[in-house]
């Protein structure tokens, strides 16, 4: 008894904790690419042999890979087409017609979708504005309705969805809700049991299955997509929660910015849904009923950029860096979470070294403390070389956009760090449209002109603890 007590369990511990070192690092030298995160994990490896490897195992491995071309329904691939000389619908020969007509390439190369031609973006700004429109999109449905979302609060506003939602089916239409599990932790009573209790079907993303949950809780289902008779979509970075609701003056009010889209492009708004719904159900979703003929509705050209921990992996920051290389004027960034992978620090970096005016905006009171602190620590690289960064006074402001030369828009539901940038299931749109443009400049235009601009000065004369606050914050980067 003596010799278990003393001898074989410590002995046990020793060999369980080298055997799960090796293993661990193995795999980091192997198949981990990013190789400052690989630096953390292996001195952390290194350094404490067996919480490391388990941290590794729940936060800094991605084990997922579904297969994707099993859920793309259908023989006909339109990614696959060969890319058009001129996917853009302006015929001019001008050098920036040119480069335009070459972003637009290449954006169609690194997607597995194809630019479409004739759509219509429209902004909506809070959720004062994008709420009353999904729901009286809903309420005007007559086939099908798609829905999914990171959270889904069964409360406020979102009571309202869950009635309308009821609503549909009573009449007749198809609706399928999906909800990342992750994100219906956020709120109480579950949305997705209010939703199953009103008749609607719903699913969680990934739901809670003990150890195996425990592996992937970290690769969560960040999209934001509702289509309505498979012709009118909502897109963008806003959840369905009271929060947004700033006229109704929440305890804690949220800034955000959500899309309305028309034209041939929901179709691949819908197919992104379709894919992730025939992952969670095995059902799938084909034919008019949910991907009827769309016609042409403006002028915007715009594709679809796919991102996630399997077969998509990492084609966002790809696409950003593209978009960064091809800049000749102006970038501007909207983010909530400013921690931007290690290649697009130095693209951002030679966008201002090339003479391309870059600025930066996020929040000043980030609803996730550390990111914000270790945000700050990323500041002086970029402000050395004339980039300029802003930061907005509360209320947290949840907005994402990214524009180049005030034509191009990226929009969608990708924050500017590891997490969506690595680990979410992220959905984008690249648009190609100068009033949409002018549109989103002018709304970064009224959020700087109440914002503090960040200068070297101000950093420096920081107190000590605050540095070394940030600093700490910085070592966690990896896994934010």
């Amino acid at each position: 008894m003596h010799w278990i007590e003393f001898t074989f369990w410590p002995t046990a511990f020793a060999i369980a904790s080298i055997v799960c070192a090796v293993v661990a690092l193995a795999h980091l030298l192997l198949r981990h690419h990013d190789y400052r995160s690989a630096a953390f994990w292996t001195a952390l490896v290194v350094f404490s042999p067996l919480i490391g490897p388990l941290l590794y195992l729940f936060l800094g491995i991605n084990i997922l890979r579904r297969r994707a071309k099993h859920y793309r329904s259908g023989t006909y691939e339109p990614w696959l087409d060969p890319v058009p000389e001129h996917p853009l619908p302006f015929p001019s020969e001008s050098s920036e017609a040119q480069e335009h007509q070459q972003l637009a390439k290449t954006l169609d190369r690194i997607s597995r979708f194809c630019f479409t031609l004739g759509n219509t973006v429209t902004p909506l700004y809070h959720g004062d504005e994008a709420m009353p429109r999904m729901l009286a999109a809903i309420r005007g449905a007559q086939r099908s309705i798609s829905l999914a979302s990171y959270i889904f609060e069964a409360i406020g506003i979102g009571a309202d969805f869950v009635t309308e939602l009821s609503n549909a089916v009573k009449r007749g239409v198809q609706v399928r809700v999906m909800i990342d599990d992750a994100g219906t932790r956020y709120s109480w009573p579950p949305v997705v049991d209010a939703l199953v209790k009103a008749g609607v079907t719903a699913r969680r993303f990934m739901p809670n299955r003990m150890i195996l949950r425990l592996i992937t809780m970290n690769l969560r289902n960040h999209r934001k997509i509702m289509v309505v008779d498979g012709k009118t979509a909502f897109t963008g970075g806003m959840n369905i929660r009271e929060g947004n609701m700033l006229a109704r003056k929440p305890a804690h009010p949220v800034h955000d910015l959500h899309f309305e889209v028309s034209g041939p492009i929901v179709a691949q708004i819908q197919r992104v849904f379709a894919e992730d719904w025939a992952f969670c159900t095995n059902e799938a979703l084909e034919g008019p009923l949910w991907f009827p003929e769309i016609p042409g509705t403006g002028k915007t050209s715009a594709i679809g950029i796919v991102d996630g921990p399997d077969e998509d992996m990492e084609v966002m920051p790809a696409a950003f860096f593209a978009a960064l290389n091809a800049a000749r004027e102006e970038v501007r960034i909207i983010t909530p979470y400013f921690l931007p992978t290690l290649t697009l620090m130095a693209s951002l970096r030679l966008c201002a070294i090339r003479g391309v005016k870059v600025t930066i905006l996020t929040p000043a009171q980030n609803n996730i403390p550390l990111v914000g602190w270790a945000a700050q620590t990323l500041y002086p690289e970029l402000l050395a070389v004339g980039c300029r960064i802003f930061e907005s006074p509360p209320p947290f402001d949840h907005s994402k956009f990214f524009l180049i030369d005030g034509v191009w828009s990226f929009l969608g539901s990708t924050n500017w760090d590891p997490r969506s940038l690595r680990l979410n299931f992220e959905f984008n749109l690249a648009c190609h449209d100068p009033e949409l443009g002018q549109l989103l400049s002018a709304e970064m235009d009224a959020k700087l002109a109440v914002s503090r601009e960040i200068t070297r000065e101000l950093l420096a004369a920081a107190p000590v603890q605050q540095r070394l606050r940030n600093g700490f914050a910085r070592l966690f980067i990896p896994i934010l």
